[in-house]
């Protein structure tokens, strides 16, 4: 599989590189714009999940240990801990939001019965799993529920809840905004609680943050090693965001607010990063000094990690619901929430069992990537090819999201 993920990676760089080739000063408008920071607050909370927060901590060792894993000699933990989250791979969403607010309106190769179809299993798939994350690191971050390596009940009870809670916000656009810029800023106070406890106090210091933020610089030093796999976690992970592309690219396309193309993908690239390598330190300093997040810390970043599963759900759902006409006009709201927390639970324990892979998922993306482009080529070239701007029915016209249903 490695050779098909790195011939996805490999023809997703080269699109976005013909994209700011041939379209790169258009004005991208969207069916709903927003303005530019509320777009950025949707894209960095629907485009993240609860790995963000839960996992670094538990690989920074993971990937100190050169015995082990010889390959990550060329740079420290915290710049491959950010490789694996930030900059290059967050191209791969500016492609398909381009693709869907620009090119697919007049291509509309995603209406196409067969491509419908796996489009959804790739949604639903994604959602289950990562409810599944959720569920499967909570024991790491609260040891005192559990022993700290089992999942009990409680758990369990946990992950449904919040799958109820995203299932229900699902059923109106307008929780999007108050979703997105709410849990944007849980991130960004979590943040300022662990950085405050741990740089201003008598054992640290501002300078030892800009110190340890200074180590991201080792990937952009190497930054060439991360576009193709270092090995096979590197490849989960890339296989990962592969799965997300294609549903986050459908999501945000709508909500994109008159960023000329170029800009889209400065915006996309370079604010997520920023916050995600600012996080990611005060978590490697944390992890350096042998600092505790027990108590406090570890609940706080539980309660983080779910809004943020809640926002990608919430998301997700909406967007598989409205693709197969299961929305709450057509169901009614108890039939509509009894049926995605039936599908989404069950699916979630299938991941838990370990009967489905993420990577399936992202192999099946690029598949549809490949497919595509062949469509185009062969039935859209024409249409493709004369396109100047973004659809004019799209306007530029902030008050849509507060009619949105």
């Amino acid at each position: 599989m490695t050779a098909w993920l790195s011939a996805g990676i490999l023809f997703t760089f080269a699109a976005i590189a013909f994209v700011l080739y041939r379209w790169g000063n258009i004005r991208c408008i969207g069916t709903t714009p927003v303005r530019t920071f509320t777009f950025i607050a949707i894209l960095f909370t629907s485009g993240l999940d609860v790995g963000l927060i839960m996992f670094p901590l538990t690989e920074f060792a993971g990937y100190a240990d050169l015995q082990g894993s010889p390959e990550y000699g060329f740079t420290n933990p915290l710049a491959i801990e950010f490789g694996y989250w930030g900059f290059l791979i967050w191209g791969f969403y500016f492609l398909t939001c381009f693709y869907f607010c620009v090119i697919e309106p007049r291509v509309k190769f995603f209406e196409l019965a067969p491509v419908k179809f796996l489009n959804n299993l790739v949604i639903i798939g994604t959602c289950a799993f990562t409810a599944y994350l959720l569920l499967s690191n909570l024991p790491w971050y609260l040891p005192q529920i559990g022993d700290g390596e089992s999942l009990v009940a409680s758990f369990y009870l946990l992950v449904l809840v919040v799958i109820g809670l995203s299932i229900y916000s699902s059923t109106s656009l307008k929780f999007v905004r108050i979703l997105s810029l709410g849990t944007t800023t849980c991130f960004i106070a979590l943040i300022a609680l662990m950085w405050g406890a741990a740089f201003l106090t008598p054992a640290g210091s501002p300078a030892d943050f800009v110190a340890t933020l200074a180590l991201v610089g080792g990937y952009f030093g190497h930054i060439e090693r991360f576009v193709l796999p270092l090995n096979d976690y590197h490849a989960f992970y890339l296989y990962w965001w592969f799965s997300w592309s294609i549903m986050i690219g459908q999501f945000t396309a709508r909500f994109v607010g008159g960023l000329r193309t170029w800009q889209l993908l400065g915006a996309m690239l370079v604010f997520p990063s920023l916050a995600i390598a600012v996080w990611f330190a005060v978590l490697y300093y944390y992890h350096e000094q042998g600092l505790s997040t027990a108590g406090f810390f570890n609940w706080a970043m539980v309660a983080v990690g779910i809004t943020m599963v809640i926002n990608s759900l919430d998301s997700l759902i909406r967007l598989y619901t409205d693709n197969l006409g299961l929305t709450t006009a057509r169901l009614g709201q108890w039939r509509y929430f009894g049926l995605n927390l039936l599908m989404l639970a069950g699916l979630t324990l299938l991941f838990q069992l370990d009967f489905l892979e993420i990577q399936w998922v992202g192999a099946l993306v690029i598949g549809l990537f490949f497919a595509c482009f062949g469509y185009i080529l062969r039935y859209r070239f024409n249409e493709v090819r004369s396109i100047e701007g973004a659809p004019k029915e799209n306007r530029l016209d902030y008050g849509k999201i507060e009619l949105a249903g």
